[in-house]
């Protein structure tokens, strides 16, 4: 089976790739820049092309004729999506439009990857049949590309999941991991929320999750994410304790405390037995992930 991973540059995409070329499949990836895939084998080849850029995506489309399409490209800064709402819209769905209409031409089964941000963090944790309500403009972008997917007429699925965490390669950017990682090892106190709560998603977990979806033929909607609930806050605090630093370098704090363009939904995570039932899908704890993520715990 021929498929087509965008984003592959990126903390997902790349996960995508690296996990799907081991499965021999004819492997493409998209991405705006050089790529910065690591090695994969004969079996994978990368296209550097902008989504935005309607005619080169819609032409590569056509070339490579994949049978999938994984759409994990998106602009995913809550903020800069707040500052920068045409540059958001036109990635998070305009782009999407792109890809839908190509994939028409072809009938190429889709799968977008979206967020539990378009909900509004009022009643969660959320299940596939809760309706939408975001509350800032990334989340309403996602939410947007979302319905294009849906309205495609494609055979579709959109794999939403929540703040995805994992070991970062060169170039891509820091997740709340790496983050609180970076800042401790340098022994500088950070500040994180204890006021939004998640069910927080292990990278690898949500590689093998949309792999399985995708191998299984799963349809419509589908939460796939960590079965924990956790602040950022208790997050860092794991994450100190497993790395041997201080934690009185953390300083527990609400959402208040910043000065974010961008509202938060308090709390989402997500209701994840559709997937345990129709996948068998069943994620590491945030101990296990810690673990493949740095190895075994430091001791002070």
């Amino acid at each position: 089976m021929k498929i087509l991973v965008t984003g592959a540059n990126g903390l997902l995409g790349s996960q995508l790739v690296k996990k799907l070329a081991e499965k021999s499949y004819d492997l493409h990836g998209v991405g705006k820049g050089p790529s910065r895939v690591k090695a994969t084998g004969n079996n994978f080849s990368y296209h550097q092309v902008d989504i935005l850029d309607g005619k080169a995506i819609y032409d590569l489309i056509l070339s490579v004729r994949p049978q999938v399409i994984v759409h994990a490209a998106a602009m995913t800064q809550v903020d800069e999506c707040e500052v920068n709402k045409i540059d958001c819209w036109n990635i998070n769905v305009t782009a999407t439009r792109f890809i839908v209409d190509a994939a028409k031409e072809i009938s190429s089964r889709l799968i977008y990857v979206s967020t539990d941000f378009v909900f509004d963090g009022t009643s969660g944790p959320y299940s596939e049949g809760d309706l939408p309500n975001p509350v800032n403009y990334y989340g309403s972008s996602k939410w947007g590309g979302e319905k294009a997917i849906e309205e495609s007429g494609l055979d579709w699925l959109v794999v939403r999941t929540v703040l995805v965490y994992g070991k970062t390669d060169e170039g891509q950017r820091p997740n709340i991991i790496s983050w609180v990682k970076s800042n401790l090892e340098k022994g500088e106190k950070i500040k994180v929320v204890d006021d939004q709560v998640r069910t927080p998603t292990f990278v690898e977990d949500l590689a093998n999750g949309i792999i399985l979806a995708m191998e299984r033929n799963a349809k419509g909607i589908l939460h796939i994410s960590g079965s924990e609930t956790l602040t950022p806050y208790q997050m860092a605090v794991a994450t100190a304790e497993h790395l041997g630093f201080k934690k009185s370098l953390i300083e527990k704090v609400d959402g208040s405390s910043f000065r974010q363009i961008a509202e938060r939904p308090p709390r989402t995570g997500f209701i994840i037995e559709k997937a345990r039932r129709e996948l068998g899908f069943e994620p590491r704890s945030f101990k296990e992930s810690l673990e493949e993520i740095f190895g075994a715990r430091t001791e002070e």
